[in-house]
């Protein structure tokens, strides 16, 4: 029986990004796909469920046409009956068959055992052994590499994406008002983490894909470090980020605060990060490359000779996420091409981190780049240093 009773979308909007990605495979040379990410399992198929990365699994389809099929894990066939549009269903039994060579099997019953195969080789859910079996599994069709390809076809969000991010964002913002209201001294990094989380969760959102990354003290340089049992201070910079999530749809929060009255040093650094990100800000528009904006946040850093500390990319591309990232193709960054356009969802943060100090600073957050200019989802941005 198929419910699909937590389909986050209708038939209609999947079978539109289907006929995209055929088009955009077939105009690459592809005569079909066999799609291993899980977030275009979900994006292209409805298929809601992390397992990727432990039960392999794919969405089989030709460039040409045709129905396509998902191959799965038997224990995990319910979730595709009540997420997923797709009808033909093909499982297999965990040790006891080799996912690899049913993976294959089912793509040469589709007509895909020679020719140009696309595969997302740089998806985490394809680690080498896998990948090395499923390649050989499809000889002597000759796989090759569609990740930046398919992750491309995500960039731009429809309306009911953007809704989902919007409500992400709503739980992002309990997530920081939350943070906000239990910083204190004498409460621990992971304390404070689960207050964020629980609130969150308690609110209705869905599970993030990376760990929440929260440091204190002189933990702050450790742009991606996540709670110990660290006791705060008084005085303690604490930097946060993590994300609000519905319907598998990321939104970003990130805030520096200080439980009390932090040093002048650590005010400055702040007030740099602050201006950085606003710089940053100023250059987005559409129809600029990438690599200005994150040259644009870089200039007030530069003048104060902090450039080198700036580690972090300026931004990148965010919506669908399974664990563990939550990173879309779309790179803020020196050394990219890409241009922005209305429709991109995107993470825009600011990061100056000096290991010798102990002082570490990050802000920014989720921006929509419309029609109407740039509109900030969630965090706390350009705003002045909270103290607690």
């Amino acid at each position: 029986m198929r419910s699909k009773v937590f389909s986050a979308f209708g038939e209609a909007e999947h079978r539109e990004r289907l006929a995209r990605a055929r088009e955009s495979l077939a105009r690459a040379g592809f005569d079909g796909c066999v799609s291993v990410a899980p977030e275009h399992l979900y994006y292209l198929g409805g298929y809601d469920a992390w397992v990727s990365v432990n039960s392999p699994q794919a969405l089989v389809f030709r460039t040409d046409g045709g129905e396509p099929t998902l191959v799965l894990r038997d224990v995990d066939r319910l979730l595709a009956l009540e997420t997923s549009w797709v009808k033909d269903l093909q499982t297999y039994r965990l040790h006891a068959e080799d996912p690899a060579g049913r993976i294959a099997d089912v793509a040469r019953e589709r007509g895909l055992g020679h020719g140009r195969v696309a595969i997302e080789f740089q998806s985490y859910a394809l680690p080498l052994g896998l990948g090395l079996r499923l390649t050989q599994a499809l000889a002597p069709a000759r796989a090759g590499d569609a990740t930046d390809l398919l992750g491309d076809l995500r960039l731009l969000k429809s309306a009911t994406e953007m809704a989902y991010l919007r409500e992400a964002a709503r739980h992002a913002s309990v997530g920081l008002e939350t943070f906000r209201a239990a910083l204190r001294p004498g409460i621990t990094e992971i304390a404070l983490a689960g207050r964020l989380e629980g609130a969150m969760r308690a609110g209705g959102g869905d599970y993030w894909a990376i760990p929440t990354e929260l440091a204190s003290g002189p933990r702050t340089p450790g742009g991606h470090a996540t709670p110990r049992d660290r006791v705060l201070e008084p005085g303690d910079l604490v930097h946060v980020e993590f994300a609000g999530v519905a319907r598998r749809y990321h939104a970003v929060a990130i805030q520096t605060a200080a439980v009390g009255e932090p040093s002048r040093r650590a005010r400055d650094v702040y007030r740099l990060a602050r201006e950085s990100l606003r710089a940053g800000i100023s250059a987005v528009r559409p129809g600029v490359p990438a690599e200005a904006v994150e040259e644009a946040s870089l200039e007030p850093l530069r003048q104060a000779g902090l450039e080198a500390h700036a580690m972090m990319r300026f931004g990148y591309g965010v919506g669908v996420a399974y664990p563990p990232i939550w990173l879309e193709t779309l790179q803020i960054s020196r050394g990219t091409e890409r241009r922005l356009a209305p429709g991109m969802v995107f993470v825009l943060h600011a990061c100056v981190e000096l290991t010798d100090e102990g002082i570490g600073v990050i802000l920014g957050g989720t921006y929509a780049l419309t029609a109407a200019g740039l509109e900030m989802l969630s965090g706390a941005g350009d705003v002045d240093l909270h103290v607690a």
